[in-house]
């Protein structure tokens, strides 16, 4: 049976949701004024604003749901929700920071995190005033930077591909978040899902849709 469902991925500046195939974005200021009368099934990962969603009677909480097969310590429920519907491959959510998860046969066999491109533009910036710049997106690979600002594209991007390239091995790659799609096309073997983390929250929605309608109902009587 299908179940229509309006999702919601809080992060620490911005709540994305997906209302079947619409989708939209809010800040968290925005987000925090934010009233709908719907069931909104969510994911946080903003330490600040937890009381906030406590107060939201329609808001129900999909991390409890998860059952993730791995032994790495404060997985964050985001990376958990991106990883949840890929059996075997490697996932790579590129935002404010660059996360990348490792699965083979649905288990979760590591991680690691990289600061976001936004970041490393920052850092560069607090080294010297000559090292701000705004990233060539278009810097080649195989050849050596001849100029300030693809020296600096060139350090931060080539070490970003060959961690992933390395943590890969022949692996199919999975790229979401805002810069995973420039990410993906430096892959042979990589896809670019803009909803993954989504995709992962519906399937939980949807295995335990009894049970999230149920503490729905509830929440509605008190």
């Amino acid at each position: 049976m299908y179940v229509a469902m309006l999702l919601c991925d809080i992060g620490n500046s911005s709540a994305s949701f997906l209302d079947n195939s619409k989708y939209f974005s809010l800040s968290i200021k925005d987000f925090l004024d934010y009233r709908n009368e719907e069931k909104i099934f969510y994911i946080n990962v903003n330490e600040k604003i937890k009381n906030a969603l406590r107060e939201k009677e329609n808001f129900i909480n999909l991390e409890p749901y998860f059952k993730f097969d791995t032994i790495y310590c404060g997985l964050g429920i985001d990376r958990i929700a991106a990883c949840y519907t890929i059996e075997d491959g490697v996932v790579v959510d590129a935002g404010s920071a660059i996360t990348v998860d490792i699965v083979s046969n649905y288990m979760h066999l590591g991680g690691f995190i990289l600061p976001g491109i936004l970041s490393y533009r920052d850092a560069y910036s607090k080294i010297s005033s000559r090292l701000k710049c705004e990233f060539n997106t278009k810097f080649s690979l195989d050849a050596f930077p001849q100029r300030t600002v693809d020296a600096v594209s060139y350090g931060v991007f080539k070490s970003i591909i060959l961690l992933i390239k390395d943590a890969a091995y022949g692996k199919k790659l999975y790229f979401t978040g805002g810069d995973g799609q420039f990410l993906a096309n430096f892959f042979d073997k990589a896809i670019y899902d803009k909803f993954l983390v989504f995709r992962g929250m519906k399937k939980i929605v949807e295995e335990n849709k009894d049970l999230l309608f149920k503490q729905s109902y509830r929440k509605e009587k008190i």
